[in-house]
């Protein structure tokens, strides 16, 4: 006979697989998963040591900048400038080290010159009420037009005397792993933490929720949203100089529409466009997923062209799964 013990065990273990097999973030790293043994089946490249090698530095930029808009995505917004922010960080720092300043110096003002990016979308955002989409759309060609004037339209791969480091941290490794991917682990622990046990956390939640229950429970909605898209800026700025690094140049193209495949990853990781969901490690596994495809393109000779269907699809199918687990809930 079954003894009331071996019942209740049964209940919790199908409870936990229940909301293990119920979480968008789960599905999105199993069919990373899968997608990587079909690869190592079909192609003899794709496992090699150097391809991993560019997969994990390449998904680590997107990233870095998709932790930032889930926070903004999970607090009810969205930030479209962010490929600008990108470009905008990495001319900043260029030029100032190609004028000889030490990258210890240029790094902090072009992290400000993302920072003053995300305080003007917030600003707007919250204190002029302006809508999300329109205000990062303005500051998306105002940042990158900025980013023109800077260099000139220029191409800037002359990095001063500090040349050599910046290209080291941003295109370097250790022990055989990337630096960007040692930057995304830390922001990914530090920021998975930071939404589920800060205050600021919860109330980023809370905004996104509800926001006019939030304002009623004394949260300070307008001061939260700046430092919000302050954040988000943060992150775009720190690809920024990152992809500086490692691309040992930069041109005004850089992060152009970059914005798509960053709210795409987001949102395929589990981040809901009506706010109130998303998780640090959903947009990680997110990005994974878009780079794999991405690669997989390229090694099995399909056109690049392709990549914006598959992104696109890629969204609604994310966006339909949620919609159907809450319905469902």
């Amino acid at each position: 006979m079954t003894t009331l013990e071996e019942i209740i065990a049964r209940s919790e273990h199908r409870s936990w697989l229940s909301r293990i097999s119920g979480q968008q973030l789960f599905w999105v790293f199993l069919a990373a998963v899968l997608a990587c043994l079909a690869l190592s089946l079909l192609t003899d490249s794709f496992a090699t040591e150097r391809n991993l090698f560019n997969v994990a530095r390449n998904f680590a930029f997107v990233a870095i900048i998709a932790i930032g808009m889930t926070a903004i995505i999970a607090s009810g917004g969205i930030d479209l400038s962010v490929g600008s922010t990108v470009v905008l960080s990495a001319m900043v720092i260029s030029v100032t080290m190609e004028a000889g300043t030490p990258f210890l110096l240029a790094a902090p003002l072009a992290l400000a010159a993302a920072l003053l990016v995300g305080l003007l979308n917030g600003v707007l955002v919250a204190y002029a009420r302006m809508p999300p989409f329109v205000v990062t759309l303005g500051t998306l060609s105002a940042a990158r037009s900025l980013a023109m004037v800077l260099s000139d339209n220029k191409m800037i791969y002359n990095f001063g005397p500090d040349h050599e480091l910046l290209i080291w941290i941003g295109g370097g490794s250790t022990l055989g792993i990337p630096h960007p991917l040692y930057v995304l682990a830390v922001l990914t622990i530090l920021m998975s933490l930071t939404f589920k046990w800060t205050r600021w956390g919860q109330h980023l939640f809370a905004i996104g929720s509800n926001e006019n229950a939030a304002v009623l429970t004394g949260i300070p909605v307008q001061r939260m949203k700046v430092s919000i898209y302050m954040f988000s800026a943060l992150t775009a700025g720190l690809a920024g100089i990152l992809m500086a690094g490692w691309l040992g140049s930069v041109t005004t193209n850089l992060g152009q529409a970059m914005e798509l495949t960053v709210i795409a990853a987001a949102v395929i990781g589990g981040a809901n466009l009506a706010g109130g969901e998303g998780n640090a490690l959903g947009a990680v596994v997110g990005a994974l997923l878009i780079e794999v495809i991405r690669n997989s393109l390229i090694l099995l000779g399909i056109s690049t062209f392709w990549q914006g269907m598959f992104i696109g699809t890629f969204i609604v199918v994310a966006v339909g799964f949620d919609r159907v687990r809450h319905f469902r809930s």
